[in-house]
């Protein structure tokens, strides 16, 4: 049986790197007893598939693991069997069973939902909540990323679904497949360059607030929560 699962990431743990979580997650799986299937061969490894890695010192709400297992007690026993090995800073949500047919979290992954706060003595020197809209209504948002060997130009406009003041705080809903994946910092970089001003370093603070794909039920395109895949059991 494949299980989604979601978890939070807070606190201290922002700033443990995505391979040194599912190092973590393995242990953890060990600990709370879950009945995982390992895959075959010379050298088995826990079935396991994360979605979007979150970069480092971003905190979330909205985290996904896939796992199969061979048997269970239900979804309640295994959030709390899981929940009781878990360290300051990570926390279980949900686990839903996933159909047959589902495709793993990596591969399901449509957008993300982020809320960008300003740290104190950090907070803009502009109207940031009087033009963030003015911002977005442009026709193209120009970018320039830096690579090792080189620039490129993006427009980040047709990767930004949404944009707009949330508690006095920046939300924004933006591309985050693989083949389109946007970080919100480059969006708030284009944003303090449309002031004609550099984005200060250490001036955001970042909470990925959930990570969506695209239903498949009614043909709409809309994007639903990852958890909303799977199913009570």
């Amino acid at each position: 049986m494949k299980v989604r699962i979601q978890f939070s990431k807070h606190g201290v743990m922002k700033f443990i790197g995505h391979l040194d979580i599912m190092r973590y997650f393995q242990k953890a799986m060990r600990r709370a007893d879950i009945d995982i299937a390992y895959s075959g061969g010379y050298s088995p490894h826990q079935i396991m598939s994360f979605a979007a890695p979150l970069g480092v010192g971003l905190e979330s709400d909205g985290e996904y693991l896939d796992i199969e297992v061979n048997s269970h007690n239900g979804a309640d026993r295994m959030m709390s069997d899981l929940n009781a090995v878990m360290v300051d800073g990570i926390r279980i949500l949900s686990v839903r069973m996933l159909p047959d047919q589902a495709k793993n979290a990596m591969a399901s992954v449509a957008a993300a939902g982020y809320q960008v706060k300003f740290r104190e003595g950090y907070e803009p020197d502009f109207d940031y909540q009087g033009t963030l809209q003015k911002f977005y209504e442009q026709n193209m948002i120009p970018f320039v990323k830096q690579t090792k060997k080189s620039e490129i130009e993006l427009d980040l406009k047709p990767a930004i679904y949404e944009l707009k003041i949330w508690d006095e705080s920046v939300y924004m809903l933006v591309d985050a497949s693989s083949a389109g994946n946007i970080k919100p910092s480059m969006v708030m970089e284009a944003f303090y360059r449309f002031h004609g001003k550099d984005l200060p370093e250490f001036a955001l603070e970042i909470t990925r607030t959930d990570t969506y794909t695209v239903s498949e039920e009614d043909g709409s395109g809309r994007f639903i929560p990852l958890r909303d895949v799977g199913i009570a059991f």
